[in-house]
């Protein structure tokens, strides 16, 4: 991160990288005008078909799922090519339309506050000079795959491309917390953001992790991304990483942490993000009434990226398939696949292990008949969880995670 360094004691730097990340509004009003195809992302509810665009600032090809605020998915085809997303496809979320469009390197401030005993105004260039750590995690939203569920829920319908992996540079959260010394009795820490509601009395996005969870040394301040600035759309100057748990704490833009002396009792923990308290976050559809807790942990998943759905073959005897798998809030143990419906599985060769909370790449082989083949894939992680057959279903579309079938016509 030598050029980052760099950019905070030169003012010409520092004015030429605010024009690069500058988010523009009329960049944005241009995304669908700039739209280049359709992508139909074969949402079984439909109206599945979304834009292509590469409108936004620091962004290559993405889908177009909302303009205001900001909501880009990654194509599936990204990941078959590294399981480290490209930070200029790496998918976009925010809940707040009013995103600052430029960042003062040198008057920003991240501000430790609350039930401590020294509050603290830390500069980038302090933070620069903490103790780096560096940590392949795979970020997800909450509702990744939501518009695959059945019956449909209400909230954005994302294919499977909300999320990716990166490589996250920052300093552990466990070391900001120790400068202003956390005072006895501290219960929780609080995130706040420079995002703002674009409505009156409408609640500032903030999360909160318990007083452990915070100082465990895995949950980190991040300011680097694949080995690069993290892009203004991808929280820059800094943000939190939540390695294994849903990118809703995943706060962008972070500038405020506040340790509290009890529970967070405000909207984006007491009432948003919620999940059922069952078994896999799992209730009938249409249930009302049950009990839920904030979603945290993620769960196994897997998908085959080497060939899309519905796409046509010559005809072989077998053929090699490949994807991406993630363990959730652990490492990845094995993935099986099949082309037959799941009556017989195949082994398939791990690639390298980037970190448990990484991507890993998968490759198999599948025997194939003529006509359609719904290849399945299934992830086991580390701790013995095994994705399920059949999908749960909860009202916030949240935690989809069973097996994904991706049918190839072999003719």
């Amino acid at each position: 991160m030598d050029n980052f360094d760099a950019a905070l004691a030169s003012e010409t730097s520092r004015r030429r990288f605010l024009r690069r990340t500058a988010l523009g509004t009329a960049g944005l009003a241009a995304a669908p005008a700039l739209a280049q195809q359709l992508v139909d992302l074969k949402l079984p509810g439909g109206n599945a078909e979304r834009p292509m665009t590469s409108a936004f600032p620091g962004k290559g090809s993405m889908i177009l799922q909302r303009i205001h605020p900001p909501l880009l998915e990654t194509p599936m085809d990204v990941f078959d090519k590294s399981v480290f997303t490209p930070n200029d496809q790496f998918f976009v979320r925010w809940h707040w339309a009013d995103i600052p469009t430029s960042i003062d390197v040198e008057s920003f401030r991240l501000n430790v506050f609350g039930h401590v005993n020294r509050p603290l105004s830390i500069s980038l260039a302090q933070l620069l000079r903490l103790p780096r750590v560096e940590m392949a995690a795979v970020n997800q939203c909450s509702g990744n795959s939501r518009g695959l569920v059945q019956p449909r829920v209400a909230g954005a319908q994302w294919g499977n491309g909300a999320m990716g992996n990166a490589k996250w540079l920052g300093v552990r959260l466990r070391d900001v917390l120790d400068l202003a010394g956390v005072k006895a009795g501290a219960v929780q820490v609080r995130f706040g953001a420079l995002d703002q509601p674009v409505v009156a009395d409408a609640p500032d996005f903030e999360k909160a992790l318990d007083i452990d969870h915070a100082r465990d040394g895995e949950v980190m301040i991040a300011f680097g991304m694949n080995g690069e600035q993290l892009p203004l759309l991808n929280g820059f100057p800094c943000r939190l990483i939540v390695p294994g748990w849903y990118s809703t704490y995943w706060v962008k833009m972070l500038n405020a942490i506040e340790v509290l002396p009890g529970l967070d009792d405000q909207y984006w923990m007491a009432k948003a993000y919620k999940i059922p308290a069952t078994p896999g976050a799992n209730v009938a559809p249409g249930a009302k009434d049950f009990p839920t807790v904030p979603i945290n942990r993620m769960i196994p998943r897997s998908w085959m990226t080497s060939l899309p759905d519905g796409q046509a073959i010559a005809y072989e005897a077998s053929i090699p398939v490949g994807g991406i798998a993630m363990g959730g809030d652990c490492g990845v143990a094995k993935v099986d696949v099949s082309s037959d419906g799941g009556r017989t599985w195949y082994k398939t060769t791990l690639g390298v292990d980037e970190g448990r909370y990484s991507f890993r790449r998968w490759d198999g082989r599948v025997p194939l008949r003529r006509g359609p083949n719904p290849i399945m894939v299934r992830c086991w992680n580390t701790n013995g969880v095994a994705q399920p057959m059949k999908p749960i279903w909860n009202p916030g579309g949240f935690m989809r995670g069973n097996i994904e079938t991706t049918t190839i016509i072999a003719a």
